[in-house]
């Protein structure tokens, strides 16, 4: 499936290869109109200690970007005669000019007479206000009567029964970018199902929060699952749009197959500029700073390390209660919405509060790093270590070492090898670690190229 575009100094018809009989003609405005002279020649800087690839600097775009859910002609003429089925969150907002009159997608799509018959609904559910993991059951919305069909329950991928109805699937979530984020997993999902059913995916583009980076390993194959689908890496600083023609071209369906799609791009975009989402992504991710900090700190999930969950900053802090890399101090208590069970409740834990370098981190080019793992890991054997003698000496309490990753499954499955762990255990050193995935980065870098929309560096401007 080939993408084919027809230039011209009055606009510019966006077409994805598909059958004749079911063949979507998209009118895009000139603005978007990208030729090659002015795409940069694209150069990374490697950051060998961390194991990233990333912009020579962060720049700022000239003027507000626009979502691709914002292309309100295109949306309509390539939707507007069929049935259509709507993944949707608390994200699937269209924007006024200063960011606070939103409108949802499907309330839009409606009142334009498109004919909505269902909405899927992904990790967090339809409103976003289930925490992570939470099973999400089918129901109805109250404001549109419309059912919502759970992709984050029973099921995670629409059965051909839930298709049966529709001919078009519009897909408009925020991504963050990183690969265990489930949203991508949804994506995948949804673009399988809609090939086995004859189903065209419309994707309404947006900026990824971590477009400016590509870091960590690359999924080993045997490690498939919801929290990894495809094989990529930790970042791999692509939007959904891209990553969509991505998963198409190389065959990433089952059997090699491929659906027919339509990806409407933003305007205005470049993946070196810092942006951040006005609407948070999900409950535990209410902020730029946990956003920028949150491809980092995902691998102490498994581990005795809380991140923060049951706090008001959730993924800006971490500590555990025994052993410290920090004078910090937090105590999880149940969240609703966000985090009803969090680890270490009630319990004092110990460690660094990050907002500061979060901060940074959405400002710079860099900002990825899992030695702090390894840290903490160490930290943590240290300290059972001399509970362990303590016991020994006073043949009081309990004397057994727990495990500082409590699931090594899911920490691998997360990790997308078990390369980390064997740095946590001490059989393999941190660097050794990184330069294998760095190799990975490099060959996946040019893999993707022919997929990308935006350019990768902006130019004109020399850092921000």
């Amino acid at each position: 499936m080939k993408l084919l575009a027809q230039l011209s100094c009055f606009g510019l018809v966006l077409m994805i290869w598909m059958p004749a009989k079911s063949r979507v003609h998209i009118p895009i405005s000139p603005v978007q109109c990208i030729t090659m002279d002015t795409l940069n020649p694209e150069t990374w800087s490697v950051d060998s200690t961390y194991g990233a690839l990333h912009v020579q600097h962060r720049t700022k775009p000239p003027m507000r970007i626009q979502l691709g859910n914002e292309d309100i002609r295109a949306i309509y003429e390539g939707c507007s005669r069929a049935g259509v089925a709507v993944v949707a969150n608390q994200t699937s907002v269209i924007h006024g000019a200063d960011t606070t009159q939103n409108t949802h997608l499907v309330d839009s799509l409606l009142t334009l007479g498109i004919d909505v018959r269902k909405v899927f609904a992904p990790e967090h559910g339809f409103r976003g206000n289930a925490h992570n993991g939470a099973h999400i059951a089918d129901n109805v919305d109250p404001v549109t009567g419309l059912p919502i069909l759970s992709l984050h329950g029973k099921h995670k991928k629409p059965s051909a029964e839930s298709l049966s109805d529709v001919r078009i699937i519009i897909f408009d979530i925020q991504d963050v970018g990183a690969r265990f984020y489930t949203y991508l997993s949804t994506l995948f999902l949804v673009m399988e199902a809609a090939a086995e059913n004859g189903k065209v995916v419309v994707v309404l583009d947006r900026p990824n929060p971590h477009g400016h980076q590509i870091a960590g390993p690359v999924i080993q194959s045997e490690l498939i699952s919801f929290i990894g689908q495809i094989p990529v890496p930790v970042l791999h600083g692509m939007t959904l749009g891209e990553m969509a023609q991505m998963i198409n071209g190389e065959g990433w369906l089952t059997n090699g197959t491929s659906c027919d799609l339509v990806v409407i791009p933003c305007k205005g975009y470049a993946h070196s500029d810092a942006w951040y989402p006005p609407i948070a992504p999900s409950p535990n991710l209410p902020t730029p700073e946990s956003i920028a900090l949150y491809p980092s700190l995902c691998p102490f999930e498994p581990t005795v390390v809380s991140v923060g969950r049951g706090t008001s900053t959730p993924f800006e802090v971490i500590g555990m209660p025994s052993g410290s890399l920090g004078s910090f101090v937090f105590t999880p208590q149940p969240v609703v919405g966000a985090s009803p069970n969090p680890k270490h409740k009630g319990t004092p834990c110990y460690g660094q509060n990050l907002r500061e370098l979060g901060e940074e981190w959405t400002r710079t080019n860099v900002g990825f790093d899992w030695s702090m793992v390894a840290d903490y890991g160490d930290q943590w054997r240290v300290s059972q270590q001399l509970q362990a003698e303590r016991f020994l000496e006073e043949q009081t309490g309990n004397s057994s070492k727990d495990p500082f990753v409590k699931s090594p499954s899911f920490f691998d499955k997360l990790v997308g090898n078990d390369g980390l762990r064997a740095v946590i255990n001490g059989q393999l050193s941190y660097d050794e670690y990184v330069a294998g995935w760095l190799v990975e980065l490099r060959e996946f870098d040019q893999r993707r190229t022919p997929y990308l929309l935006y350019p990768v560096q902006r130019k004109g401007q020399d850092g921000g």
